[in-house]
């Protein structure tokens, strides 16, 4: 992480994920290994996303972030989160894993 600041805002999105979704396994991913990769892989079920955790709508991106998370989004679900839009995100993250409102992004 950037930040410590940041990794305070992941750490409590990872527990308000494990609230939301208590039999899924959230992984964060190590920016090393995969630069632009997303920060956090959730398994539930059949079913995951990614999220790039950013401390605000205006954090800078870097190199690689948005292609992963537009394509990931296009297999299943991925996005940017940061306080000003995690509630829609998180939202969109639950009727998702609950099949309400989204429809299937798999060919």
């Amino acid at each position: 992480m950037s930040s410590k600041a940041e990794t305070v805002y992941q750490n409590k999105l990872t527990q308000k994920l494990q609230t939301m979704f208590p039999e899924c396994l959230v992984i964060k991913n190590d920016p090393a290994q995969n630069q632009g990769i997303p920060d956090i892989l959730i398994l539930f079920g059949d079913q995951w996303a990614m999220l790039e955790v950013k401390l605000s709508a205006d954090a800078p991106h870097q190199p690689n972030q948005d292609y992963y998370v537009r394509k990931f989004d296009g297999w299943s679900f991925a996005a940017f989160i940061f306080p000003e839009n995690e509630e829609q995100v998180l939202s969109d993250l639950q009727q998702t894993f609950t099949g309400v409102g989204r429809e299937a992004r798999v060919s």
